[in-house]
């Protein structure tokens, strides 16, 4: 029995040295309390709805805890997610946010979120086809004229939210500059939609094809 208490005495004895020296030095740490920004992730949203322009991407949380544990590098993997399962259709929601939605490190205490609540508009998601308008740069040259203008594909798929799509009625190309075009012209070209809020689900790049004769 004695030859095991003492088998390894000086490794024993140094681990116990190192773990009485740790435990002074968290102990004897002070504690101290600091803001930090985190970024917000929204989790769970349903497929047929999207989160309006107001929603934010970062708030700042007040925290306490040992000095250690509340540098930028300690506190580098903490985010704030919170959970949007419960929304149910388009409208306001307002979440507050507290400890649950936040995993940081061990000893460390969540005191507040600033902002303490968010509130989100949600809208149904939404999608259609909208015809390609030809836009132009400059007028043609004196005595021609365009005989055909086609443009391939016609129509183009947009999408976002509802209220947003329903007021969108085209898609329009970039502005393309008719002083120096050839008589029979092909120019590929990207098309933009104004609205911010709405993407387009098909390609942007459509193809123009223009048939210019002297009049």
């Amino acid at each position: 029995m004695w030859r095991r208490l003492f088998h390894n005495a000086g490794w024993k004895l140094g681990s116990l040295s190192l773990a009485i020296i740790l435990w002074f030095a968290v102990v004897g740490e002070p504690e101290v309390a600091r803001t930090h920004t985190v970024p917000i992730l929204y989790k769970n949203l349903p497929k047929d709805l999207l989160i309006g322009s107001t929603a934010i991407d970062s708030v700042r949380i007040e925290l306490r805890g040992p000095s250690s544990r509340l540098t930028d590098l300690a506190l580098a993997d903490v985010v704030m997610t919170l959970d949007l399962s419960s929304v149910d259709g388009p409208g306001e929601r307002t979440f507050t946010l507290s400890n649950s939605d936040v995993r940081l490190p061990d000893d460390v205490t969540f005191l507040r979120s600033i902002p303490s609540q968010v509130r989100l508009r949600f809208a149904r998601l939404k999608s259609k086809e909208v015809p390609v308008e030809i836009h132009f740069s400059s007028a043609l040259p004196a005595g021609v004229r365009i005989v055909r203008q086609e443009v391939t594909p016609e129509t183009l798929r947009i999408a976002g939210p509802e209220n947003r799509i329903d007021a969108v009625s085209s898609a329009q190309t970039d502005a393309i500059d008719l002083s120096a075009i050839d008589p029979s012209a092909t120019i590929r070209v990207n098309t933009f939609v104004p609205d911010p809020q709405v993407w387009l689900e098909s390609s942007p790049v459509v193809t123009v094809h223009l048939v210019i004769e002297k009049k």
